[in-house]
């Protein structure tokens, strides 16, 4: 018959995980989370979550009476979140973002965005919860034609390298119209 010796009575009793840990606790052997948002959807709802936390966006709001004032309120992998304001009269004037795709929000007030496509010229109203998507080469100006100040929130992917203003609006017509791709 067998009997354990004494020395096996002192070796503790060791599992895979009092050895090896819990693999859900090392990095490399957890699912895998997204470093940031994939699509426009996620995007979209990134806009939203901020906005929804005024507590975060509403104490830095500032407003300058000579131009738009804009913050940076994150920047994350592939993607920043800008915070603007508008005073009446400000405008954008007539731009695109290069090679960035965005999602713009209205937080409080209201804008007018008027964007150009090969169909011609288009003008909406964007009121607080309004958001627009745009991908890259969209030709738009966003402009505050109330009587109140306005605050937008604005997603870029990737983050903004370029804007390029259109100054001369007749030029950039016929060749938005005419262009071929």
């Amino acid at each position: 018959m067998y009997s354990p010796s004494p020395l096996a009575a002192e070796v503790p009793q060791l599992s895979d995980i009092s050895i090896g840990g819990d693999p859900l606790a090392v990095e490399h052997l957890a699912p895998a989370r997204p470093e940031h948002p994939r699509t426009v959807a996620e995007f979209a709802g990134l806009a939203c979550a901020v906005a929804g936390d005024r507590a975060r966006w509403a104490p830095l709001v500032e407003y300058d009476p000579v131009s738009r004032w804009y913050h940076r309120l994150e920047t994350g992998p592939g993607y920043e979140v800008w915070l603007l304001t508008w005073l009446p009269g400000q405008s954008s004037g007539l731009h695109d973002h290069g090679r960035s795709s965005g999602v713009v929000t209205v937080l409080e007030g209201t804008l007018t965005e008027r964007s150009l496509t090969r169909s011609g010229e288009a003008r909406r109203e964007l009121r607080p919860g309004s958001q627009r998507v745009f991908g890259p080469g969209y030709l738009h100006e966003a402009v505050n034609d109330s009587l109140e100040p306005a605050v937008s929130l604005h997603v870029y992917f990737p983050g903004l390298t370029e804007m390029t203003q259109y100054p001369h609006l007749p030029h950039v017509c016929s060749s938005v119209v005419g262009e071929t791709r």
